[in-house]
């Protein structure tokens, strides 16, 4: 990887058969719908170039009617990483330029901000050592704690994760009202080669157990750095998400600078 000038892309990975929210992409926020937000924001980072990956022809549509690079990918794919990585090894056969890093960005952050994804790709930029990183973000209630939409992490001193799961970690048994509590934010930065690997791996059981990928890694004794994001942003799992969401981004400033909506 030239370190001055690396090759970094962002993919997002979109389908419209999501079990939890069907047609989940294309559903609007403010008139535009969610897929559009995640490419217009992440298009105002400082990656090379951002594309949609999907299986569906009506995200490829309105990818097209924006401007946006669409790569179909196959409707087998189970998990977000293997469409990215298809999707990757697609736009590496077009362009005849291999990519050092690959942002994988999920569609349902709607509220994503430019300077989040490039706060996460830093770390990679920094030292070779680095295969994978993950956003955290503070959470500050209890009900968010005990969501289990929201993916919570712990991590060691170094800011490595040490276990990522759904259910309410670290513990607030003890009554401790200064308990750090943190979510992952999904914005998944990987080296191009890290991902390919990740992909061959089979799923390990904590992580089927606990419905997070990034499990496989730790249970197969690798390292998952964590970088914090102060951004205050939400995902869209459900409805109410949607509703919710769609509240707070009523006077969002970048929304004023998307070229197309």
């Amino acid at each position: 990887m030239d370190k001055m000038n690396p090759n970094i892309i962002g993919i997002i990975p979109a389908r419209m058969a999501s079990s939890r929210f069907p047609g989940k992409p294309m559903e609007r926020i403010n008139g535009v719908p969610m897929i559009g937000h995640v490419y217009f924001r992440s298009k105002m980072s400082k990656l090379r170039e951002v594309y949609i990956a999907t299986c569906d022809q009506a995200i490829v549509e309105y990818a097209n009617s924006i401007g946006a690079k669409a790569i179909m990918t196959a409707n087998t794919h189970e998990r977000a990483s293997d469409r990215t990585a298809e999707a990757m090894l697609k736009i590496e056969d077009a362009d005849g330029d291999k990519a050092d890093i690959v942002v994988m960005i999920q569609g349902d952050e709607p509220m994503v901000f430019p300077d989040m994804i490039d706060e996460a790709v830093q770390p990679l930029i920094d030292d070779p050592q680095i295969l994978v990183t993950n956003l955290m973000a503070p959470m500050n209630t209890k009900e968010e704690h005990e969501d289990p939409n929201e993916v919570k992490v712990v991590v060691d001193h170094n800011n490595f994760a040490l276990y990522f799961s759904r259910e309410p970690i670290p513990s607030r048994k003890k009554g401790y009202d200064n308990v750090t509590m943190h979510k992952q934010v999904c914005i998944i930065p990987f080296r191009r080669d890290f991902l390919l690997a990740y992909n061959r791996m089979q799923p390990t059981p904590l992580e089927v157990f606990e419905s997070v990928d990034m499990l496989r890694i730790l249970e197969n004794g690798m390292k998952v750095k964590m970088v914090t994001t102060h951004f205050v942003t939400k995902s869209v799992d459900t409805k109410a998400d949607l509703m919710e969401v769609a509240s707070m981004m009523l006077n969002d400033e970048l929304v004023r600078r998307y070229a197309h909506s």
